[in-house]
């Protein structure tokens, strides 16, 4: 049905577990089963057309980024010639750890391209997240701009809230939207928010304001 449509799944999950998000490449326990997750859903994507899947950091339980950084890269080595080969992009999300997910590692863009830098494949890259990374750091397209080429896909949501792109948001959707075209990247930038009007309305509005 989605191709029938004439469009694209653009980000599998590997899993439907609770603790997706609390639970990953942080931690060295968790790599078995990531990894397993991973190497089943990896050739699922590409059969299907699905161009990326999404991973995360995981909960800090106490670690600190250093270690973290080491036993995040030290996993994806692990996996990243499978996705190199299926050529489906391993998208790991930054989250905020102030509102939504207390505890989460990956809420600064530093952290996590300093992960994907030290894995060095164009199969393994960011998920950025404008909502999360707005109420975590701000200054959204200088960041976009410098850290372009480790950021595979972008999600979008109004700051405060979460909910429709528009004149109640503290962001200037159409200038994130501007640079992120400016740069050349093209892939996708999907709409994450929760409408708080008719939600096809709201997502033609939100189509429209980031058109450019």
């Amino acid at each position: 049905p989605v191709r029938e449509a004439g469009l694209v799944c653009s980000m599998g999950y590997p899993t439907a577990r609770r603790d997706f998000i609390a639970t990953g490449f942080n931690d060295r326990a968790n790599h078995r089963m990531l990894l397993r997750e991973l190497e089943e859903t990896l050739p699922l994507a590409a059969r299907h057309g699905v161009p990326n899947v999404i991973a995360m950091f995981g909960n800090r339980r106490g670690k600190s980024d250093a270690e973290a950084i080491e036993t995040c890269v030290a996993g994806l080595n692990t996996i990243k010639a499978q996705a190199e080969e299926q050529r489906v992009t391993i998208c790991l999300e930054l989250l905020n750890s102030k509102v939504d997910h207390a505890d989460y590692q990956g809420d600064r863009t530093a952290f996590g391209v300093a992960v994907v830098k030290a894995v060095g494949s164009p199969r393994v890259r960011l998920l950025y997240d404008i909502y999360h990374m707005q109420i975590m750091e701000g200054d959204i397209i200088r960041t976009i701009r410098d850290n372009r080429e480790w950021i595979a896909h972008f999600h979008t949501g109004g700051v405060p809230g979460r909910h429709e792109l528009d004149g109640t948001q503290e962001l200037n959707w159409h200038a994130v939207a501007a640079a992120i075209a400016d740069t050349g990247f093209a892939g996708f930038v999907a709409h994450e928010f929760v409408p708080t009007r008719d939600p096809l309305t709201s997502l033609r509005e939100a189509v429209a304001v980031c058109s450019v």
